[in-house]
């Protein structure tokens, strides 16, 4: 595993209310998301980087007003019809 160091402000934790392992992990969560969001990473890498199971990643993308499936409604209806 790829292990990197990254140099955050004090005041970071602070603000955000976390001890430092838990802003690694939030960092981590936030960072999953926002590549999931923009296509770079699909669920299930994007939950390995959070070091999430692929369901309860995709439960917490509604924290980050994410949506699960990037389908729009007309792509599914064409997916139902040709199915």
């Amino acid at each position: 595993m790829t292990q990197v160091l990254v140099q955050i402000p004090e005041a970071t934790p602070v603000a955000l209310g976390l001890n430092p392992e838990r802003l690694g992990e939030a960092l981590l969560l936030a960072a999953a998301v926002q590549w999931f969001e923009s296509g770079k990473l699909s669920s299930g890498a994007a939950a390995d980087l959070a070091g999430l199971s692929k369901p309860y990643f995709l439960e917490r993308l509604k924290d980050f007003g994410v949506p699960a499936f990037r389908q729009t409604g007309d792509e599914l209806r064409e997916e139902l019809a040709n199915a």
